[in-house]
């Protein structure tokens, strides 16, 4: 992270301390996150490497421990380069009118496998609330509270969208226990809590309300957390509170926009040069990419979380990614898969000719594959 980039204008400025030198030692203990989350993760990734050189076998549940202190690191790494995006203060926001509900009733639904998996029960209840703020940001904040709930809820994981009385603000409240029942009564003060609740993903919520603008509060007891961000523009005064050039409720801008940020892709191909031109082709999207080589590695990765969107090599087309495509669509109908044909140049849309999905000849990936791509993803969510 290069300090020198940072807009430190753009974070609270705390009464009482000069402004200065809390910055600086809040970018401090922020990099000393950063390097925490990833070497921790990485030091017990590397003991076991060590033990399977050692010993040359591993067994199942290392290796699975394997994998998750390597993505644990990866996903500390990809937070990080996040916090710095926000805090440059290059970064231009799209304001739009946006239902803060449905987008996130839609977000909870994507990822409902994924809180399944992890027996985490998700209990919603949202009353109608139109917000007027950049939806790839609100996509972004919005997936990343479910993140930071995921990690430390022991139980259940409740949301509310309601509207303050005064002043009307829209509220989205995130509540969750993230001590068990039975040990709140071991006496450890609530306090204890917190240094596993400020975690790096904690961080990354700070940083995306305070660009949003978006006020945010905490509250932390005994045996639950709460966490309530407000949005000041609301349906009543959305038309006043911005220029008309920088509000845009149209289909194509609005969708765009808050179906890259935050998107994540899994491309199967056996062969390791499709992979890389699949991954150059759509690199500018700003899109999470995971690369697997086989229909058995993308059952292993789904199992822990659907991504968004499926790109395959046509080559592995078969029965056991019609089993593949079966399984998810048992959970979302819609899911968009993309299919890169081995011969040609053309390229289709899902839906057209009777295709239920999006389809690129080898010679378009370059040309062709992006713009698919971003169909099918408007059309799944």
């Amino acid at each position: 992270m290069d300090m020198s980039e940072l807009d430190l204008t753009r974070t609270p400025i705390v009464r009482g301390a000069p402004a200065v030198d809390r910055e600086s030692e809040r970018w401090r203990d922020l990099v000393d996150a950063v390097g925490c989350e990833i070497a921790s993760p990485l030091t017990a990734a590397l003991e076991r490497i060590h033990a399977l050189v050692t010993t040359g076998c591993i067994d199942k549940s290392s290796l699975c421990a394997l994998r998750d202190e390597v993505d644990a690191a990866r996903r500390a790494g990809m937070i990080a380069q996040q916090l710095t995006r926000f805090a440059s203060g290059r970064l231009r926001q799209s304001h739009e009118q946006l239902s803060l509900a449905e987008t996130l009733n839609s977000m909870l639904t994507h990822r409902a496998s994924e809180t399944t998996a992890r027996g985490i029960v998700v209990k919603p209840s949202l009353k109608s609330a139109d917000v007027v703020v950049d939806p790839s940001l609100l996509f972004s904040l919005l997936n990343t509270i479910l993140d930071w709930a995921l990690a430390h809820a022991r139980s259940d994981i409740q949301f509310a969208v309601n509207m303050k009385a005064w002043p009307t603000h829209a509220r989205l409240v995130c509540q969750f226990a993230h001590r068990p029942v039975d040990g709140l009564d071991d006496g450890a003060p609530a306090a204890s809590a917190a240094p596993a609740l400020d975690s790096l993903t904690w961080r990354l919520i700070e940083q995306t309300a305070w660009t949003m603008g978006l006020p945010l509060s905490r509250n932390i007891d005994a045996g639950r957390a709460a966490l309530t961000v407000e949005f000041p523009r609301t349906s009543a005064e959305q038309v006043e509170g911005l220029r008309a050039v920088e509000m845009d409720t149209g289909f194509g801008l609005s969708s765009n926009s808050r179906l890259l940020a935050g998107s994540h892709v899994l491309v199967i191909a056996s062969r390791r040069d499709m992979r890389v031109r699949i991954r150059d082709a759509i690199r500018h999207m700003g899109l999470v990419v995971d690369l697997v080589s086989s229909i058995e590695e993308a059952n292993d990765f789904c199992r822990d979380g659907l991504p968004h969107a499926i790109i395959v090599e046509g080559i592995l087309h078969g029965e056991r990614l019609n089993q593949l495509r079966a399984d998810i669509s048992a959970e979302l109908s819609d899911f968009p898969f993309v299919e890169i044909i081995e011969e040609g140049a053309s390229f289709a849309m899902s839906g057209f000719g009777g295709s239920n999905m999006g389809r690129v000849g080898r010679e378009a990936i370059e040309s062709a594959l992006p713009s698919v791509l971003m169909f099918e993803l408007s059309r799944g969510l």
